[in-house]
């Protein structure tokens, strides 16, 4: 068991499936700039650092292209916004375990927030619409502060916002982005094996716990 204060999620390929969506409007971008259209297994392989460089993986086809510091080009960066926003929430759901391992923890009185690299304009219509909000007392998004994941500042930012300390806190996700950002925060770690790990097992890290569904990591805590 781990004792803990609060639990912070990762949200794309932790708690939401939204590959559909990010599918739609990568194919809607495409369509756009007269390019050949993706298949979801693509998608679902570049999800993870936030939009723009998703937008990088999907022009370049290869995941390394969120490596050039360079930014995506506006025309495609703005259609796949554009599209994003119709779409946004529409095919997005919980996995398995979810909602009752966020009611689990609600009821043990911890309370919950969301790390992210989506961008603040997505990440609020997203919550709401996937009925995750309420379960929410800080959401942090990749625009959001000067730096993102897999950097520890918008977590140890939400645990201030929290009022708890790191240490006393779980970071629950699906990628090395999330694991690197939750130990030099100094938070326990857990991480779901199901998730967008950008082509690594998480199995392979050094994590506190591999949790096969958020219901199956609320039974590991304790606020004793």
């Amino acid at each position: 068991m781990f004792s803990a204060k609060a639990v912070l999620f990762d949200l794309d390929g932790t708690l939401l499936d939204t590959v559909l969506d990010l599918h739609a409007a990568a194919n809607g971008m495409l369509r756009d700039l007269g390019r050949p259209e993706v298949v979801i297994e693509d998608i679902r392989a570049y999800v993870g650092r936030g939009i723009p460089n998703l937008v990088k993986r999907i022009l370049a086809g290869n995941l390394e292209a969120a490596d050039d510091p360079a930014p995506p080009p506006d025309a495609a960066l703005a259609s796949f916004k554009r599209h994003y926003a119709v779409v946004n929430g529409l095919a997005s759901k919980p996995f398995p375990g979810v909602m009752d391992g966020l009611k689990a923890l609600k009821a043990m009185g911890l309370p919950l927030g969301i790390i992210t690299n989506k961008a603040v304009a997505f990440t609020g219509p997203l919550l709401e619409r996937t009925g995750l909000a309420s379960f929410m007392s800080v959401a942090v998004s990749g625009d959001q502060l000067p730096r993102a994941k897999p950097d520890p500042m918008p977590v140890i930012w939400a645990c201030g916002r929290l009022g708890v300390s790191p240490a006393d806190t779980v970071l629950i996700g699906d990628s090395i982005n999330d694991f690197k950002a939750g130990r030099a925060a100094g938070c326990k770690v857990f991480l779901v094996p199901y998730g967008y790990n950008e082509g690594q097992d998480v199995r392979g890290l050094e994590c506190d716990a591999i949790v096969a569904t958020i219901q199956a990591a609320a039974n590991l805590i304790t606020t004793a």
